[in-house]
């Protein structure tokens, strides 16, 4: 049998995909044994406001648009169809079943290890999959900073948020060099965020 595709899952609502997100990723495609990562979009998280968040199908579509030539990234529609809320653990057992193949590996910031206990069946979570941990700016430790399912990552910090492009853009700043160039472009012809 030959041996499962390392599988990394970046989970987001890329309310837009922005530079800081592909880095990361490619960070994680470079400097890891991972064959590929998958940015999964997320729907509607109950605890944003949806004012500012542009609907699945145009979030999805800046997310092809960022990575469409690269061959080591694969957008994810997947939680649009499971039940909404959307909880990782659930995820997880749907794409395991559907993708026998590959072994999935979760690719967090360290500022959700403070709240990791509060996941659905974080035990199992913790218990079945290892998780790779990029650092994010001013998070302290948690009582998860040893536990063997968590690698932490030397990944570079990267402070740039989808919040921070939406207010620039809201405000009429040029944000151009913070997304890649296509879904700049699209924002622009669909007059989002502004």
């Amino acid at each position: 049998m030959p041996p499962q595709k390392k599988t990394g899952l970046l989970f987001g609502s890329f309310n837009p995909v922005h530079a800081g997100h592909l880095m990361i990723a490619s960070y994680m495609a470079e400097y890891t044994d991972l064959d590929q990562v998958w940015f999964v979009v997320s729907p509607h998280n109950p605890l944003k406001e949806k004012a500012t968040l542009l609907a699945d199908h145009h979030r999805l579509a800046l997310v092809d648009l960022a990575i469409e030539d690269d061959a080591r990234f694969k957008s994810s529609n997947i939680e649009f169809k499971l039940p909404k809320p959307s909880y990782t653990i659930d995820t997880l057992t749907y794409l395991q079943e559907k993708y026998p193949g590959r072994q999935f590996i979760p690719i967090i910031g360290s500022d959700n290890l403070g709240t990791f206990h509060k996941w659905k069946n974080w035990e199992a979570l913790a218990d079945l999959y290892r998780f790779y941990v990029y650092p994010r700016p001013g998070v302290e430790s948690s009582r998860f900073d040893e536990h063997p399912s968590f690698q932490f990552v030397d990944a570079p910090l990267i402070t740039v948020s989808s919040s921070f492009i939406r207010q620039g853009i809201r405000e009429g700043k040029d944000m151009r060099y913070f997304l890649p160039e296509r879904v700049w472009k699209y924002l622009c012809e669909m007059n989002f965020y502004r």
